[in-house]
């Protein structure tokens, strides 16, 4: 392996990725580990499925079973990954969940469901290991899964929305703060992926027919097209990159 291609291995690091039992966030895991990290998934249903894609090609993965809305998540997170390691090195902040509903219709239990996961969590799991990495001093890596709602606005889908653009922001202001200490806080942004969130789009004929005329690749994207995304900005490959959001999204802000 040369100096060059060396930049992108995770050989001796450890990623902690939430929500990763199905969709992106097992995409993720599989190519951080591919690369060479050791992966702890954080979900709160079994990563059965996760874990054996994984082994299966050599990689390392040990799963945390927690609900990520009850008030010790974090605590219980940190706690359980000592079990298996002395550092976490990468974060990926995948959990997130949507309710769709017209705006009238939003109530303050959805709202809050929506932005306690998809914001509040992000925030404060961020923080609990950026003061980890602030006291040692060999920085890290956080990834924040954001969305073309950071960028727009949706429909029918209000605090979704509301709350993906506060990733995009949050990811903004953490990086202006930590990216002194060597902490490289970026996001991705995927675009319409094939996943369970968007199963009811996609069994709309009409509604998924007017998404893929919008995207110049012509198609629904894959927990794979997030691969390359994930471990350029999980490794030193993005030492320099700071506060951004990359979309992965087939050209759909393009249109």
């Amino acid at each position: 392996m040369n100096a060059i291609t060396n930049l992108f291995s995770l050989t001796n690091k450890t990623a902690l990725v939430t929500g990763a039992n199905t969709g992106l966030g097992q995409g993720i895991c599989i190519a951080l580990a591919a690369s060479g990290a050791k992966v702890l998934g954080v979900a709160r249903r079994s990563c059965q499925e996760t874990s054996l894609k994984i082994e299966k090609s050599g990689g390392s993965f040990a799963e945390i079973l927690v609900d990520l809305s009850e008030p010790s998540a974090i605590d219980t997170i940190l706690c359980e990954a000592r079990k298996h390691t002395e550092r976490i090195d990468i974060l990926v902040n995948n959990a997130g969940i949507i309710k769709r509903c017209d705006a009238i219709d939003v109530t303050y239990e959805d709202w809050n469901a929506v932005n306690e996961l998809n914001e509040r969590f992000v925030f404060f799991l961020s923080q609990a290991l950026a003061k980890q990495w602030i006291a040692d001093g060999c920085g890290g890596k956080i990834i924040n899964i954001a969305s073309m709602l950071s960028y727009q606005g949706g429909i029918r889908v209000p605090a979704y929305t509301a709350s993906k653009s506060a990733v995009m922001g949050i990811t903004k202001a953490l990086a202006n703060e930590w990216a002194k200490y060597n902490i490289n806080v970026n996001a991705i942004a995927p675009g319409y992926m094939a996943t369970n969130n968007t199963a009811n789009l996609r069994s709309d004929a009409d509604r998924s027919e007017a998404i893929l005329d919008r995207i110049p690749a012509g198609r629904w994207g894959t927990p794979e097209d997030m691969y390359g995304a994930a471990i350029f900005l999980a490794s030193d490959a993005s030492s320099y990159v700071n506060g951004f959001t990359l979309a992965v999204d087939g050209g759909w802000l393009a249109r």
